[in-house]
């Protein structure tokens, strides 16, 4: 060892006292104890600043150019403080929210404690980069849990993003658009869901994946509001009220049965083997 070394001493494990008397003095001179959330206003979700979290959707399922169903829910159940919007494929959507919603639910069972946003995120992006993107499935997950509101983005191929507002989905740069021009620090739960339904309207008037009614879910600390169909943007205004009528006539003749023809399957084999054989 050259002069002026000094030997290297690795650090020991377990838990550093060093800095208690610092704290002792901080505390003596007045400063107050961080409680964990002054650090968090990052990630404070959903298009608003107060203790809660905002999740928005439309209704509209296609199978390429066909509406399959007007009224389907992508706002999907994970646990009774967290709940993710779903983008993609609707069964791949379905399959793995169901599948990491009932792993939470027994984890609860196991602990006795309510579950965490960071768990499903775990454990949604876990599953999802498994295979590697080939699961189609995009999704917002929010929730409130002891440590507050939690937004985060999860990508089919298992990457994630925390931020204060996220869009997913083939209208999703329609909704961006609205969010980025309009969002603010400061905004109260009433004006949070008028932003939400007014991003989602954007898809559904400028993305023909995009359609039907608006659903939002808002998450607060202890409680859950899901308002289903909360808006109509596009009522079907031609139904006419007397409804559609049928004669119980018509039913008969459309069921009845207009012609029976039996072929006995020997005969059938009889004509078969008797036929002449084709020409080269």
């Amino acid at each position: 060892m050259s002069k002026g070394e000094v030997d290297y001493v690795p650090a020991r494990g377990g838990f550093s006292f060093d800095l208690c008397r610092r704290n002792e003095m901080l505390l003596n001179k007045g400063l107050k104890p961080s409680t964990g959330n002054e650090f968090n206003f990052w990630k404070i979700p959903s298009y608003c600043t107060w203790d809660g979290v905002i999740l928005g959707a439309d209704t509209r399922a296609t199978e390429g150019p066909i509406v399959a169903d007007k009224n389907c829910e992508k706002i999907h159940y994970m646990a009774p403080n967290i709940y993710c919007c779903g983008a993609g494929t609707a069964a791949d959507t379905e399959a793995v929210t169901d599948t990491i919603s009932s792993q939470l639910k027994l984890h609860r069972y196991h602990t006795a404690r309510e579950s965490r946003v960071v768990t499903a995120l775990t454990l949604l992006k876990s599953h999802l980069f498994r295979y590697q993107g080939h699961v189609s499935a995009a999704l917002v997950l929010g929730g409130v849990d002891v440590t507050g509101p939690h937004l985060h983005t999860i990508y089919p191929h298992g990457s994630t993003d925390s931020l204060p507002f996220a869009t997913m989905g083939s209208g999703s740069l329609a909704a961006m658009a609205v969010f980025e021009s309009k969002y603010h620090e400061g905004l109260s739960r009433d004006e949070g869901v008028k932003l939400v339904c007014e991003a989602i309207c954007s898809g559904i008037f400028n993305d023909l994946g995009s359609g039907s009614n608006v659903d939002i879910c808002v998450i607060t600390k202890g409680q859950k509001e899901y308002l289903r169909n909360h808006l109509l943007p596009n009522p079907r205004t031609y139904i006419s009220s007397k409804g559609y009528s049928f004669t119980k006539k018509t039913a008969v003749v459309v069921a009845e049965v207009l012609l029976t023809k039996i072929t006995p399957l020997k005969q059938l084999v009889e004509v078969i083997e008797g036929g002449e054989a084709m020409e080269e």
